[in-house]
């Protein structure tokens, strides 16, 4: 029988299948458990206890409350960025064509997550400290983050991107919240 990792919301799960298959959650398959759903995707399970889904809708946080056993914090870096990246690039299309909801949704969805990505990020670091130790990074992803860009993992860095993450969807409700 396979490891289970634990998630604190289904979201979680999904992200981190995306993250260890490479886009591939999608072919994840969802079965109801005595204690939570399991997400089984290519003999990898994750078990997310029904709790905990509880919990992260009532505290309306998307990846979950408390810290993740699943992503380290160098990868809700990368996830962060991929949001970013997709809210900027969203959010110009969307500028340039007729309004259309599902869009305006996307493009807004896209910065909470990135905003939400870096605050997971943040969980990971001790109040008084502007760094992270080099043991919070499990992942391969994360490590070589960690290794090539280490300035994108600083305490100042992510609060700079979350502020930023957080005025791109102020700004793109502003600009396109009424049409």
């Amino acid at each position: 029988m396979p490891e289970r990792g634990l998630a604190r919301s289904m979201v979680e799960a999904f992200v981190h299948f995306d993250l260890v298959a490479e886009g591939a959650s999608g072919d994840a398959e969802v079965t109801r458990e005595q204690d939570g759903w399991l997400v089984s995707l290519r003999g990898s399970e994750v078990l997310v206890p029904y709790e905990a889904e509880v919990a992260a809708q009532e505290e309306g946080v998307v990846f979950g409350t408390g810290l993740s056993e699943l992503i380290d914090p160098g990868q809700w870096v990368l996830v962060a960025s991929t949001y970013a990246n997709r809210a900027l690039e969203g959010g110009l299309f969307y500028a340039g064509e007729q309004a259309d909801a599902e869009r305006f949704e996307g493009v807004a969805a896209d910065w909470r997550f990135a905003a939400d990505a870096v605050a997971e990020a943040l969980k990971f670091f001790s109040p008084d400290y502007a760094e992270l130790p080099p043991d919070a990074f499990w992942s391969e992803m994360g490590r070589s983050l960690r290794e090539s860009e280490p300035e994108r993992l600083t305490r100042a860095k992510l609060e700079s991107d979350l502020a930023l993450y957080r005025r791109g969807l102020d700004d793109f409700l502003r600009l396109h919240g009424d049409r």
